[in-house]
């Protein structure tokens, strides 16, 4: 089985937060699959499938984005997941809004979910997909800035943004996080948004 953790904030308010590009991938991912969301033994929604390799489940924490590492331990402990089968999908202000970025591990980048699954896990040795939001704000407007909305003249790049994800997120539950990155290559042909570590 392979996991995949978005990071967002719960409730209607947050669903088109920029800090809720986790979530707003996997709901997509779980549409097109047709998967329904229901709540799991932790504190997290789970939404499970099955692809051609094997087994997947969706996880969205119910808690806030600073402790999504709750979820992600609850998680992995409860199906006895490796670390290098459970991948996080988050937001990034260091990248370009559209932009995507693998990784297979590595520090934070400043983002407190991340922060949180490392403490949790006590480990960063984990695979995550980090979507690009951008960082039109001044200093100190961190926080208040991931709070916004995605625009409505953002919705093609949003929908473009679902498609490759949608596609990488498929090939990591089909071969890991090697395929992903082979997917990635031909998906981007080698564009430099791509960043393994």
């Amino acid at each position: 089985m392979r996991g995949i953790l978005g990071i967002g904030n719960p409730g209607i308010r947050y669903q088109r937060n920029r800090h809720n590009a986790g979530f707003l991938i996997l709901n997509s991912f779980a549409e097109k699959k047709s998967v329904e969301y229901k709540p799991g033994s932790g504190e997290y929604y789970i939404a499970c499938g099955k692809g051609k390799q094997g087994s997947y489940c969706l996880i969205k924490p119910t808690t806030f984005v600073n402790n999504s590492g709750i979820a992600a331990h609850q998680f992995i402990e409860k199906y006895s997941i490796q670390l290098n089968d459970f991948l996080v999908v988050c937001d990034d202000v260091n990248l370009q809004t559209g932009k995507l970025r693998l990784r297979l591990s590595g520090g934070d980048g400043g983002h407190n979910g991340l922060a949180s699954i490392i403490y949790h896990f006590n480990s960063d040795k984990f695979p995550r997909l980090r979507i690009g939001v951008g960082n039109d704000f001044t200093d100190g407007q961190l926080s208040s800035y991931v709070l916004t909305d995605f625009s409505d003249d953002e919705d093609n790049l949003l929908s473009e943004i679902n498609k490759k994800s949608n596609f990488l997120i498929n090939e990591f539950i089909e071969g890991g996080f090697e395929a992903m990155m082979i997917a990635n290559s031909k998906l981007f042909n080698n564009h430099s948004s791509t960043k393994i570590n």
